[in-house]
């Protein structure tokens, strides 16, 4: 084949994680070869799998691997909670501190999570379906900064001390992401702060309207307090399109907005801005069905689709599968949302629904 090739990092993961893999990567074989682009496909160790074989759940030479690549294309790690080996380890090894130990290595700085609720699907939605209805919004996390990774802090016995911290640089980049990614879908910025008590949120919001002022003047830009955002996520999801804020806000807002398609498994993210992209859906493991044909890899095909979009340059190929994967889930969706297909039956749905021939998008300079 005559076009770009793409070397992509495969990490499997773990329990069901392969599954979604395996599925993800037969529709992107059918995919690459319609479009007129090659992936060179280099499967990894990482996770709890990883910490089994290698002791770590990072092994180096999967980090290695990762820089390497064009992109990293993830399925889901961990196991079971409670009294499990992986859970006995000291914190650093845990396959917690692996995912972001990758993160870091990589230098990714925005967390992209997108949230649709499909066409026919509305009533799975703990929403009222006329709420969830129409629901298509994109939250920007901030992954590198606040409080998460704020110094000093301490838990001792008579006190316990996070420190809340952004750069000017840290805004200013993740307000670019939003703002871009705004411009692109045609809707509005909500940027989500708790700027009328904390010092470190009025900084973010001025310097979020700065950017704006100079860079993103035709892009609306409004404001909400973070506790009237997650009230009205829930209340009129359908008034968001692009919502940008900080690392704990967009991890809870996140989650919140997750449970309005009324599943996990139909939810893929992409952390970009660093060297390498990474892309993995947002369930986990889900250790009690692996093997059984019954992993819904939607998430890991979506998050393929992010990757062919925002990773490989490549937009008509995305759009195609995530047609695709569309039209699938409006047949006869996965066992989980109430339908008949496991997750091989449901791949197959996916290839056949892929047009017989997609126009290439141009290689990279």
């Amino acid at each position: 084949m005559s076009g770009p090739r793409y070397r992509i990092a495969v990490l499997p993961g773990d329990f069901i994680g392969p599954e979604v893999i395996d599925a993800t990567l037969q529709v992107l074989e059918t995919l690459s070869a319609r479009a007129g682009f090659t992936l060179e496909l280099e499967r990894q160790p990482f996770g709890g799998s990883a910490l089994d074989a290698y002791g770590q759940p990072l092994p180096e030479a999967t980090k290695q691997a990762c820089l390497g690549s064009d992109a990293v294309l993830m399925g889901s790690v961990g196991g079971p909670v409670g009294d499990h080996p992986w859970n006995r380890v000291p914190r650093e090894l845990r396959v917690e501190s692996g995912l972001l130990g990758l993160r870091k290595h990589l230098g990714v700085y925005a967390n992209l999570r997108p949230v649709t609720v499909f066409a026919g699907l509305e009533h799975l939605s703990p929403l009222k379906a006329e709420v969830a209805s129409g629901t298509d919004l994109l939250i920007v996390r901030e992954l590198t900064g606040g409080i998460y990774f704020g110094k000093p802090s301490q838990n001792t016995p008579e006190r316990g001390l996070s420190t809340d911290v952004y750069e000017r640089f840290e805004v200013e980049r993740i307000a670019r992401v939003a703002f871009t990614a705004a411009r692109e879908r045609g809707g509005p910025v909500t940027s989500v702060d708790k700027a009328n008590v904390l010092d470190v949120s009025q900084f973010w919001r001025d310097v979020v309207v700065g950017v704006h002022r100079s860079e993103f003047a035709d892009v609306e830009l409004d404001h909400l307090y973070v506790d009237n955002a997650a009230m009205q996520l829930v209340r009129e999801p359908t008034r968001f399109d692009v919502i940008v804020t900080a690392n704990l806000f967009g991890d809870i807002l996140s989650d919140l907005a997750a449970v309005i398609p009324g599943s996990l498994g139909l939810l893929p993210s992409a952390s970009v801005g660093g060297s390498v992209s990474l892309f993995e859906p947002v369930h986990g493991s889900a250790p009690d069905i692996a093997g059984l044909d019954l992993a819904n890899p939607v998430g890991t095909m979506l998050s393929a689709v992010m990757m062919l979009r925002h990773g490989l340059g490549q937009p008509h190929a995305a759009t195609a599968l995530e047609a695709a994967v569309g039209h699938a889930l409006a047949e006869d969706p996965t066992v989980d949302l109430g339908g008949s297909r496991g997750t091989a039956a449901f791949t197959a749905a996916v290839i056949a629904a892929l047009p017989r021939s997609i126009a290439p998008d141009a290689a990279p300079a």
